[in-house]
C-alpha cells in the first residue's frame, strides 16, 4: 500500500479508537508530515521585529490569543511534549517518566525525529554550547535521549530523501532560537530552515509547520507568537484562547493518537487548519 494511503488508513483507525475512548472522531484533514519549531523568550511584538517572521505571520495562520504556560523555559517544553509540567519550576535537568509525545508516537508506530542543532550523538546532556539540553525536552523522559534525537545536520538529507519522519521537532541552538542572540539572528535561521522544509519533497498539501515561542520576555501575561503554516489556507487569525497544551493536542489530533496530560482537555487549533 502506498505510504500516503497507509497514513490515511492508520490515522483513521486511530481516530476511531480515540472516539471510542471519548476522544474526537476521525479528522477530515490528515497530515502527512508535521513539523514543530520552538523559539525562545520573546513577546509577539519582539518576535515580529524579524522580517521573515513577520512575512510568515502576514501570509499564514496566527494564533493571536496564544499563551505559554509558565516561566521559565523547561516546564513550557515539558507542557509542549507531554501535557504536563511535572511540578518543574526551574531550568534544571529532571529525569521524568516516559510519557511524552515521542514515546507515544513510537508505541503507535508513527515515525519521528527531533533534530537538535549542536547535538552530538552520545552527548544528550553533555554536547557543548550553544546546544542546551534544557531546550531538548526529549532528554528528560526516561533520563536520556532516545535514538530518535539526532543532529540537525541530518535534516536536509532526510528532507530530500524518502526517510523524512511523519513528525519532526526542529530545535535550534541557544543562539538561533533567539535566547542568547538578537531576533535578527533567529529570524535568519528561520528563513533558511523554513525555506528548506517548504522547498522539500516532504512539503505537500497535507504538511503542517508550527512555529511558537516557549515563553515571552518574562511578563505575567506570557503571550507568545504562534504560527500555523500549511498550504491551502492562506492568512487567517484566530482569537480563540490557546496555549502549549492546545498545540500538543493539535499535533496529536493530526497524527491520530490519544491525548497526553492536559492536552486531553485542551481544544486543538482546528480553526487554523484546512477543513
Amino acid at each position: 500500500m502506498p505510504r500516503r494511503r497507509r497514513l490515511v488508513a492508520a490515522a483513521a483507525a486511530a481516530g476511531l479508537l480515540a472516539a471510542g475512548c471519548g476522544q474526537p472522531a476521525p479528522r477530515a484533514f490528515v497530515a502527512t508530515n508535521v513539523f514543530v519549531i520552538v523559539m525562545e523568550n520573546k513577546s509577539p511584538a519582539e518576535a515580529l521585529a524579524g522580517a521573515f517572521t513577520a512575512a510568515l505571520a502576514a501570509r499564514y495562520g496566527v494564533a493571536e490569543n496564544y499563551h505559554a504556560i509558565t516561566h521559565p523555559s523547561v516546564p513550557n517544553y515539558l507542557a509542549l511534549t507531554s501535557g504536563n509540567t511535572w511540578g518543574v519550576t526551574d531550568d534544571s535537568y529532571h529525569s521524568l517518566p516516559k510519557k511524552d509525545i515521542g514515546t507515544q508516537l513510537t508505541d503507535a508506530g508513527v515515525s519521528w525525529r527531533a533534530y537538535m542543532q549542536g547535538f552530538q550523538p552520545g552527548g544528550c546532556l553533555t554536547s557543548p554550547l550553544p546546544y542546551d539540553p534544557g531546550h531538548n525536552p526529549f532528554a528528560f523522559y526516561g533520563g536520556g535521549c532516545p535514538t530518535n534525537v539526532v543532529p540537525m545536520t541530518l535534516l536536509n538529507a532526510d528532507l530530500g530523501g524518502r526517510s523524512m519522519p511523519t513528525f519532526a521537532w526542529l530545535g535550534p541552538d541557544m543562539c538561533n532560537d533567539e535566547h542568547s542572540c538578537p531576533v535578527s539572528t533567529g529570524d535568519s535561521w528561520l528563513r533558511q530552515t523554513v525555506s528548506d522544509v517548504m522547498g522539500s519533497p516532504a512539503w505537500t498539501s497535507h504538511a503542517v509547520l508550527f512555529v511558537t515561542w516557549d515563553e515571552d520576555d518574562g511578563s505575567t501575561d506570557n503571550q507568545v507568537l504562534t504560527l500555523v503554516i500549511t498550504d491551502g489556507v492562506g492568512h487567517r487569525v484566530s482569537h480563540v484562547a490557546y496555549d502549549h497544551y492546545s498545540l500538543l493536542a493539535t499535533v496529536e489530533h493530526l497524527l491520530g493518537v490519544g491525548r497526553l496530560g492536559r492536552a486531553a482537555t485542551a481544544a486543538p487549533m482546528l480553526d487554523l487548519l484546512p477543513t
